[in-house]
């Protein structure tokens, strides 16, 4: 143990040293934490030999589990298939798309009378042409009402909302990776900030045992010290404690991911109804949907309905010509058609849909209705897989940056070698 005067003089002699150990393990800090969460994100596929010599991010590797979780609050307690369809009124649904949809029903109807009748249909009247197709246009804006209205009363028969959420993040991992990084990115602001500001005094520590001891051990062990400790208090500081908590009696900290609750669900709220729950993968879900057979089943009972309603007296010359076999063949045959053209008629409501469902606004509002621990959920699954991996990495990094001071003092001769 060296005498106090011996203490003093070597920190005068080695001034540099000690005053570089604190920025140091500010460093350290740092930079264990800035890897930290790019290890959570990158690379989205796998890089190296599989299946241990490499790494995937946590993220995009565990995507089926993270697409899973984010999608059991998303439809558990913020979007249920009636906030969806709920607001969306049949009458309009059949304004917007009667245009394209009357143009596929002239197009369908001349194909149709072709395949069955050829000769007869070329040669009947215009008259007559016109007033078949005049009288099924006449009745596709109601089967799209009556379709709106069966699905609506249907709802969880011919939509399966957690299908198409799973669906749309497993398809594509970046999207997965932004909905964690843009909910917590002032979080993982704060974890690389922390730090450096933790390292700092971490670093003070160090300096004060080196001079005390001079053991070559102190350098390794309080980088790898650095290194797990403010990667583990950081994320403790994200999500913990949950309600403002006076401490010392000097400042009050909570959780900040918490904290941000507002902002957070505004955002949240945003991506998903720009990203997730579109109006477009909602009418993809509802057309190519675990539940879509349902769906075309009764489009086709509606349009075979609607013919047979409408067609009056025209029906019986189309039968006459064609027989009545084939006048059902006819029936199954258009429905078919209509079916098959739905998906390209649908997007042109699009518009309409997205501003009626206003998604953004009403998962912000149930966002800000969670309780602390569902709120949690939203960001939390991103740290708990594989938390004991980042935590690792930080502090066998730091390990090896404190070795490299020793090799430095080594050489510098400023201590003996070991």
């Amino acid at each position: 143990m060296q005498s106090w005067a011996e203490i003093l003089a070597d920190v005068q002699a080695n001034w540099l040293i000690y005053a570089s150990m604190p920025f140091v393990a500010a460093l350290i800090g740092y930079v264990t934490k800035l890897v930290a969460i790019r290890m959570m994100f990158e690379p989205i596929e796998f890089l190296g030999i599989k299946p241990y010599l490499g790494w995937q991010g946590i993220v995009p590797r565990k995507a089926a589990i993270m697409a899973s979780i984010a999608c059991d609050t998303m439809t558990q307690r913020l979007l249920k298939p009636q906030d969806i369809f709920g607001r969306l009124d049949p009458d309009q649904i059949a304004r917007e798309i009667e245009g394209p949809l009357l143009e596929q029903v002239e197009k369908i109807t001349h194909e149709v009378a072709s395949h069955y009748s050829p000769g007869l249909w070329e040669a009947a009247p215009d008259s007559v042409r016109q007033a078949i197709i005049r009288r099924i246009q006449a009745e596709a804006p109601n089967i799209v009402r009556q379709m709106m209205v069966d699905l609506k009363n249907n709802i969880d028969d011919m939509f399966d909302l957690t299908d198409m959420v799973v669906r749309a993040l497993m398809r594509d991992k970046r999207l997965l990776n932004r909905i964690f990084q843009e909910a917590g990115h002032e979080e993982f602001r704060f974890i690389a900030r922390s730090g450096i500001y933790f390292g700092f005094v971490i670093g003070c520590v160090q300096a004060v045992t080196w001079a005390l001891t001079h053991s070559p051990w102190v350098m390794p062990l309080f980088g790898g010290f650095t290194g797990w400790f403010t990667d583990w208090l950081a994320l403790k500081m994200i999500f913990y404690p949950k309600k403002p908590t006076k401490y010392l009696g000097l400042f009050t900290w909570q959780g900040l991911f918490l904290k941000r609750r507002k902002e957070v669900a505004a955002e949240y709220g945003a991506l998903i109804a720009a990203e997730v729950v579109t109006p477009r993968n909602v009418l993809e879900a509802v057309l190519r949907g675990p539940f879509s057979d349902r769906l075309f089943h009764m489009v086709t009972k509606q349009v075979q309905r609607s013919i047979d309603e409408q067609a009056g007296i025209v029906r019986r010359v189309v039968m006459f010509a064609v027989g009545s076999r084939q006048y059902r063949d006819m029936k199954q045959m258009i429905a078919d058609k209509i079916v098959e053209t739905l998906p390209d008629t649908l997007r042109h409501m699009e518009g309409y849909v997205g501003t009626a469902m206003d998604l953004r606004s009403t998962l912000t509002v149930k966002m800000q209705e969670l309780t602390e621990d569902e709120f949690e959920a939203l960001l939390r699954p991103a740290f708990q897989q594989d938390e004991w991996i980042l935590i690792t990495v930080g502090a066998v990094l730091g390990f090896l940056v404190g070795e490299m001071q020793v090799q430095v003092m080594l050489h510098l001769g400023s201590i003996p070698a070991h």
